[in-house]
């Protein structure tokens, strides 16, 4: 019986149809996660292993597993002295802590890191794993290492074992884990037993959208993981030098720039920004971008038609320690002539596109046209070609 959890709201294939984010198929190690026919992940629970890989690449935390929060295990885990991250012991899989947990649980550990793959090599779900925690730690290591802060993580073949595991469990099952790690491997009621029951299905889970999910949208809320990367480096040292790295060494931010020769100003990409990196002033005349409010989900550029919002080719890690709210586009506004209504005016124009659009619909029907020094006139009937 799988625990995995799927919050639509904060997936941002919800956010925008045009959203191309996969990282959750692609990081599934059962193939069991995929792109329904509603443009949202779906999967079916008796495939489902509960490694928690989607956990640790979803850019929005819309993956949660019942029995497993990164959240709750990071608090944990940080008020400890434990330093050992293992598949055995604390987490169901290295993959569930994302590039800025793993930045973050660093920053606050007075000793390293120490990530256990002692059990990768021989684990059914090792590929496509593997290669990514393998890539996270380097992300990881990278960033801390540009930001001066002498802490590193380390993978180390230790092999560690639950104390008093019981012998008759399968060591690679994800779920027996999670069982053990908050039940205790017993159902302690009757009502948790046909829960349980009635919750195993072999149809693939799908999930829609509604009311609720809408409201929760428009809140912009930040994922967690992001409020305890904000946390972690409060606490950390300024560099002596503020660095910059290459926006490809960067998984979970960056930085933008618009193409103001190809902009419309049409306000989709900060309407739809998740987290409200992208924002805009009440007259809807400026485009401001905040680094660290964004958590690189692509949704923004996806859904530019003029494709006009750019990364940055490099990242300053100038913002992890003094953010900054950047302008990114300015507009000039005029009033519509005909409505009232204040537009962005791009080629000197002085009534709006829907104004613009009622007049053509109205001319057509009274059958006039415009004409090229701008007054109006009767449409002229095609003359019928000669037989």
């Amino acid at each position: 019986m799988s625990t995995l959890m799927f919050d639509a709201a904060r997936c941002v294939r919800t956010v925008t149809k045009f959203s191309e984010c996969t990282k959750c198929v692609e990081v599934c190690p059962v193939d069991t996660l995929h792109i329904a026919q509603n443009n949202l992940p779906a999967f079916t629970p008796s495939v489902c292993v509960d490694c928690g890989g989607c956990l640790g690449v979803c850019p929005s935390e819309a993956f949660k597993l019942k029995d497993f929060d990164t959240t709750e295990f990071f608090f944990e885990f940080a008020a400890s002295d434990e330093t050992l991250v293992s598949c055995r012991v604390n987490v169901p899989c290295i993959m569930a802590l994302s590039v800025e947990h793993l930045i973050s649980l660093a920053l606050l550990k007075n000793d390293p890191m120490v990530l256990d793959i002692g059990h990768c090599a021989n684990c059914p779900y090792k590929d496509p794993l593997y290669a990514n925690i393998v890539k996270s730690v380097d992300e990881a290591n990278y960033i801390l290492d540009a930001c001066e802060s002498g802490k590193t993580i380390r993978l180390e073949d230790v092999g560690a074992e639950e104390e008093n595991a019981p012998l008759d469990i399968d060591q690679h099952d994800r779920r027996a884990f999670l069982e053990r790690l908050s039940l205790k491997g017993v159902i302690k009621s009757k009502k948790e037993f046909d829960n349980a029951v009635a919750s195993i299905s072999d149809e693939a889970k799908l999930h829609s959208v509604d009311l609720t999910d809408v409201a929760k949208i428009r809140q912009k809320e930040l994922p967690d993981k992001r409020k305890i990367l904000f946390t972690a480096l409060k606490r950390a040292p300024k560099p002596s030098v503020y660095h910059t790295i290459a926006e490809e060494d960067i998984s979970f931010a960056s930085q933008k720039f618009i193409d103001m020769e190809t902009c419309t100003n049409c306000q989709m990409c900060y309407r739809i920004c998740p987290t409200g990196a992208l924002s805009s002033d009440t007259k809807n005349s400026k485009i401001y971008f905040d680094a660290m409010m964004c958590i690189k989900c692509r949704a923004c550029h996806d859904t530019c038609e003029p494709d006009s919002l750019k990364l940055q080719p490099t990242f300053e890690l100038k913002e992890f320690f003094e953010p900054t709210q950047r302008l990114l586009a300015s507009f000039k506004l005029v009033r519509c002539d005909e409505c009232g209504i204040h537009f962005t005016s791009l080629q000197g124009e002085r009534t709006c596109s829907r104004c613009a659009v009622e007049e053509e619909e109205a001319l057509d029907l009274w059958g006039l046209e415009e004409q090229p020094d701008g007054t109006v006139a009767f449409k002229k009937e095609e003359e019928d070609s000669p037989s």
